[in-house]
C-alpha cells in the first residue's frame, strides 16, 4: 500500500495559487487529492441481499457468538471418554441420533449417539469419533483407539465472540463479508450512501462508437474507459457524454455537473493549448483548482480541485494518460470520498525480465506483461514498448502497470520494481 502523507494547508494554498511550475511527484499529487476528499455524509441501511459492493459506514458487531453452540465437525459418534473403561477395544451401544438443526437430548451414561456434521454436541459428550474410526455391530460401536477430549468439536465462540467486530468501517462487502454478516444475523447493513459522480469528455473531435466519422474525428474511448472504471455498486454515475471545445458549453456542463455531484470528472482541456479551457473555467465558476503538473508518464497535466461541494478531477485527453492518471490519482481519491478504510494503491514486487535504460525525471507507469514466477518465486514482468502513451490497444494487452521510479536511469535484468496489477 502506498504511504501518502496528508498535505498541509500550505501545500494546498501553494498549489491553488498556481505555484506549480515545478513538477509534483505522483505521490504528492495523490496526497493533495486525498486531502481534499472527505467521506460522503449519509448512511443507508440496505438488505444484505443487495449490499454486495457497498462500503460499510460503521463497524458491525456480532449479536451472538460464532459458532453459537458447540457442534460436531464430522459425521460420527458423540461419546463421553470417561465411559471407556479398561483396555481396548471398547463397546458402546448407540442410544440415538442427532442431526443439524435438532436440539438433541443429553447423552445417556455408558452410551454414544450417532451425530452428523453441524449438529449440536449433546450434553455430557466430550468428543466426536469419526465414523471411519469405529466398527458398527448391531446397534453398538467398537473403538480400538482412545479419543482425546474435545476431538472434532467446534467450540462455541471459537470463530468470533459475542460482540466481536464482524466487519470494520470502510470495508467493501464481497462474498466473504456477506457470509460473515449472514452468519452473525445481519439482515440489514449500514453502508455509506453511493458517491454521486458526474463524467464528461471535452473535445470537438469526439464521436460515440457507431456514429459516422468525418475527417479529423475519432471515437470517444475515454467515455467508455471511465464508465467501465466507475461501474461499481458504491457509485452513482451520471454520464454526460462529450462536450465540444466551446467555452460556454463547457462552462455550462461543468456547473451543471457540480450541482448534484460529489465528484466531477472531465477528460481533456488540462494542458496549455489553445483549446485547453478547463482550469480557467473552473476558476471562473468560483471553484478551487490546483492545476498540477505531475512528474508522471504518461499524463503530466492533471487538475484537482473543488467546485461548490463537488471535488473535481480533470484528466488528460490522451486515453492511456487518462487511464494511468485515473488509476493512480483519481481512483484513490474517489475511494477516500466513498469512505474506504484503505483507499490507496497496492503494488506487488516483481522482477524485470530485461534491463532498461531511460531518461530520469518522471515516474513511469508502463504497461507490462506477467511472465510467471522465477526461481525465487517472484513474478517476472516484461515491459512493453517505451512508446505507449497513445496506444490504447497496447494497454488492453497488458496485465498491469510497472512503476519505474522517477530517478532511475538504468535498471538491470532481474531488478525489483513495483507492479500494479489490473
Amino acid at each position: 500500500m502506498t504511504d501518502t502523507p496528508k498535505p498541509t494547508d500550505r501545500d494546498l494554498a501553494d498549489c491553488d495559487a498556481g505555484a506549480a511550475s515545478a513538477l509534483l511527484s505522483w505521490q504528492d499529487a495523490q496526497a493533495i487529492g486525498l486531502g481534499l476528499a472527505h467521506p460522503v455524509s449519509g448512511m443507508d441501511h440496505v438488505p444484505l441481499a443487495t449490499a454486495t459492493g457497498r462500503v460499510t459506514a460503521d463497524a458491525t458487531r456480532s449479536p451472538v457468538p460464532l459458532p453459537p453452540f458447540d457442534n460436531s465437525a464430522m459425521d460420527g459418534f458423540a461419546l463421553r471418554t470417561a465411559d471407556l473403561i479398561g483396555p481396548p477395544p471398547w463397546s458402546l451401544p448407540v442410544a440415538g441420533r442427532v442431526a443439524a438443526g435438532e436440539a438433541g437430548t443429553p447423552l445417556p451414561p455408558g452410551t454414544c449417539l450417532r451425530i452428523l456434521t453441524g449438529a449440536a454436541v449433546p450434553e455430557g459428550a466430550d468428543c466426536i469419533v469419526m465414523q471411519e474410526h469405529v466398527t458398527r455391530l448391531d446397534g453398538t460401536i467398537l473403538l480400538e483407539t482412545r479419543p482425546a477430549p474435545g476431538l472434532n468439536i467446534r467450540r462455541q465462540a471459537e470463530d468470533l465472540p459475542k460482540g466481536g467486530v464482524v466487519l470494520p468501517k470502510g470495508r467493501v462487502i464481497g462474498p466473504r463479508e456477506a457470509a460473515v454478516l449472514a452468519a452473525s444475523g445481519w439482515a440489514r447493513v449500514p453502508v455509506h450512501r453511493r458517491v454521486r459522480v458526474a463524467l464528461f469528455c471535452s473535445g470537438s473531435e469526439l464521436r460515440d462508437p457507431g456514429d459516422p466519422l468525418a475527417p479529423g474525428q475519432i471515437w470517444n474511448s475515454n467515455r467508455y474507459l471511465l464508465a467501465a472504471a466507475l461501474a461499481s455498486p458504491w457509485i452513482d454515475l451520471h454520464d454526460m457524454g462529450a462536450v465540444p471545445d466551446n467555452p460556454a458549453k463547457l462552462a455550462a456542463t461543468l456547473v451543471a455537473a457540480a450541482r448534484d455531484a460529489d465528484m466531477v470528472i472531465s477528460t481533456g482541456g488540462m494542458a496549455d493549448g489553445d483549446e485547453d479551457h478547463m482550469p480557467r473555467l473552473l476558476r471562473d465558476a468560483g471553484g478551487q483548482v490546483d492545476a498540477l503538473r505531475v512528474a508522471i508518464k504518461p499524463g503530466k497535466p492533471v487538475g484537482l480541485g473543488r467546485l461548490g461541494d463537488a471535488l473535481y478531477v480533470g484528466l488528460p485527453g490522451n486515453p492511456v494518460a487518462a487511464f494511468v492518471t485515473w488509476t493512480c490519482l483519481g481512483a484513490p481519491i474517489l475511494r477516500a470520498l466513498a469512505g474506504f478504510a484503505e483507499p490507496g494503491l497496492t503494488f506487488d514486487r516483481v522482477r524485470l525480465s530485461d534491463g532498461l535504460d531511460r531518461r530520469p525525471g518522471r515516474s513511469e507507469f508502463r504497461p507490462a506483461q506477467l511472465l510467471g514466477p522465477g526461481a525465487d518465486g517472484l513474478d517476472r514482468v516484461r515491459l512493453m514498448t517505451a512508446s505507449f502513451s497513445a496506444r490504447i490497444a497496447l494497454l488492453a494487452q497488458a496485465d498491469g502497470l510497472a512503476l519505474i521510479p522517477a530517478e532511475a536511469t538504468t535498471l538491470p535484468e532481474g531488478a525489483l520494481i513495483d507492479f500494479l496489477p489490473f
